[in-house]
Order: structure tokens, then sequence, then C-alpha cells
């Protein structure tokens, strides 16, 4: 079993609160993490209708059966729970009882702020960054990266990355979509986050996807809504600082794993990457989720962005360090050109606050140069973690 990089900030926050909350989207790995990590804590899965039923039943003997502790998994199935739980640690003011995991952040987060404010810490688990797929035996090769994801169980139980995501897919419409969303259309449903796939490092144009899919603006925005809350996707904001430049202020569309987006939009296989037209923007994907991976796993909460202007200067992420923002450029690209190093120093010139530069890229050499350093995608959580210190 592969240990997850965000297993010391779990047991570092488990001293210091009552109660942890862990979430994330299906199928990240929270519930293996927890048991791991929480061995020795009884384990209540409240997606079993018996387990449930007796939870929303008889709240307090429910919890009565854990003295010592407990993982209760999917904790958003008995969101009452929360309000039994916050009498109980007040009562018992110790820290590490209770470790809580959900799947859904649609309400779950809220309803945790309500009940458990001042008594939990949150964490947010990701998908397998791409130090963890090596752990598991997976290839470093760019396009079996952008094909196959970081879903843990296609890497652990080595299963087709087609087959799985397919599977994956159809369970998330059925079970979540329209529990949360209250979504019928399904058909319609499934056409909105193939568009979505499709327009992965794209700023967001609620009025572009919801015409093309067929439906409203504000039942695009709802749709994009339900997806986050899931954890499917997540916007990244654009930086805004005082310069005098017109900023583009939508944000830009990423997908939580780069391997569920490829499948959406078509991608069956590895060889397939080579020469589609969208193999930019999923390795952009990939690099800004594997950024937001290590923010999340190394208690970093960085507020990351990227730069746009009208103009057309760009700069793909922007990741606050100790001592200023690094401005980073995403190139597929397997050959370093000139041009990417000239877009840095026109981005150190007109950002105020850069500090450091580095250019992420298709290619497999470290490459440290006077305006950035390069270095391969496998290579670039590394790079943030010298950034970091």
């Amino acid at each position: 079993m592969i240990e997850r990089e965000i297993v010391p900030h779990l047991l570092h926050l488990f001293g210091q609160y009552p109660i942890v909350t862990v979430t994330g989207p299906r199928q990240s790995g929270k519930t293996t993490l927890c048991r791991s990590a929480f061995a020795d804590l009884a384990y209540a899965n409240l997606e079993d209708p018996e387990t449930r039923e007796f939870a929303e039943s008889d709240p307090r003997r429910f919890l009565a059966q854990f003295p010592g502790g407990a993982v209760l998994d999917e904790i958003q199935r008995v969101p009452s729970l929360l309000s039994y739980l916050q009498v109980l640690v007040d009562e018992d003011r110790r820290n590490g009882q209770f470790v809580l995991t959900g799947s859904e952040q649609f309400g779950l987060t809220s309803t945790i702020s309500q009940s458990l404010a001042g008594r939990t810490a949150l964490l947010r688990l990701l998908p397998f960054t791409l130090a963890e797929r090596r752990l598991a035996g997976a290839s470093d090769a760019v396009d079996e990266i952008l094909y196959s994801g970081g879903y843990p169980r296609i890497h652990d139980q080595g299963l087709n990355p087609t087959q799985a995501l397919a599977d994956y897919l159809v369970t998330y419409v059925e079970r979540d979509a329209q529990r949360i969303g209250g979504i019928r259309d399904l058909a319609a449903f499934r056409r909105f986050i193939r568009l979505c796939a499709g327009r992965v490092g794209q700023l967001v144009n609620l009025s572009g996807i919801g015409a093309d899919a067929g439906v409203s603006q504000p039942t695009a925005r709802k749709w994009l809504g339900v997806l986050e809350a899931s954890d499917i996707v997540f916007r990244l904001p654009p930086y805004h600082t005082n310069i005098r430049k017109r900023l583009t202020k939508a944000p830009k569309l990423y997908f939580a794993d780069v391997g569920l987006a490829s499948y959406l939009i078509g991608i069956r296989s590895g060889e397939q990457l080579a020469v589609h037209p969208l193999r930019g923007p999923l390795f952009e994907n990939a690099a800004i989720c594997e950024a937001v991976k290590h923010s999340h796993n190394h208690a970093r909460y960085a507020e990351l962005s990227f730069f746009r202007t009208s103009d057309g200067l760009e700069c793909d992420l922007l990741y606050p360090t100790p001592v200023g923002l690094a401005a980073v450029e995403i190139k597929s690209g397997a050959t370093l050109a000139g041009a990417w190093f000239a877009g840095l120093r026109r981005i150190k010139r007109t950002v105020p606050g850069i500090s450091s530069a580095a250019i992420v890229y298709g290619g497999d050499q470290t490459q440290a140069r006077s305006d950035a350093t390069a270095v391969p995608l496998a290579e670039f959580a590394a790079l943030l973690g010298d950034l970091d210190a």
C-alpha cells in the first residue's frame, strides 16, 4: 500500500483537534488513507444502510459504541450526526477522537463549519500525485500520465484506465449528480461534462458551454457548481495586482484528475495523445493539479493563480513562496524554446514580487538557466518543495 504524502499533516492535525475531516472526490483514497493512518480506531461506513439507519435513528447510542473514537466514513450521508459529535467532543475535551470522511462537498463543508466550528481540521485529499503514482509502479511517461491520471484504484489494482474511468463516470453521474444537484436530464449533463473536458486550461465561459450543451447559462452555472462541489473540476482564479494593464477577470477551468478529462474527450490509449490537438491543455491540467495537490498535502494552502492581460501577456501559474511569487510557464513540448524564457522575462518586468521563474515542460532533463529553471513534469513537485523552503 502506498503511504500518501498528506499523512504527516493529517497525523499532526489529529493531535491538535478533537476531529479531523478529510474531503475529496470519490475514489481518491480517503477511506484507505484514514483506516491505514488510524488503524487503532474503530470504523463505521455510513454508506452501509444498516449502519446509516442506526446512526439516524439513535445517534447517541450509535456514537456511544466508540468511547475511544472512530473513523466515520461518508459523513455526508448522516449530516445530523455532526450536532451530536459537537456535544460529545465538547464534553470530552481530548484531541484526537474522530476522523470523518466525505465525498460530497455540496453542503457538507458549510454544515461542518456550522456544527463543528473550531472543533475540526479540514483536509482535502485528491488523487495520486506523480510521486505517489510512481510508488504504485506507474510510468512517468507524459502521455501515460495524461491517459491514466491518478485515481488510486487504477494503479493499485492494475485496472484498464478506459474501463475504470467509464465506470467511474457512470457511477458518479447516476449517484452523486442526481443526488446533490437534482439533475434530471442526464444526457445533457454528460454532454456538458464532456464539453468542460474539451475546455481545460481555457477561461470559463458559461454562456458558451451552456449554448454548446443546449442548456441555459443559469443551468450551466448550476451544473458547473455541482462538478466543483464533487471535486470533479476546479477553477483557477486570475491574479490581480495594481498595474496599469487590463487583466483578465475570468477564472480558468481544470479537472481534478487529468485522466478523467482525457477519457471524456475520447482518449482511449496513451498513444493517441502524441498527436492529439488537446495534448497541450491536458499537460497544463496535469501540472496545475500537481501544484494544487502539493499545496494541500504539505499544508501550504497557497493562493494559486494565473496571470493574463488583454494584450496577450500570460503566465500559466503564479505560485506563492516565502520570498515572493514563482512564475511558472507550462509547455508540453519536449524541446526547450527560447521564446518560453523570453515570455518569463516579460512577466518578471510586469508583475511585481516575482522572485523566481520556472518552466515545466514535456522533456526529461532538468536545466538551470539564468532566466528560469526548466523541469520535466515528473519533477515539478520536487521543484515546488525547493521553492517552499
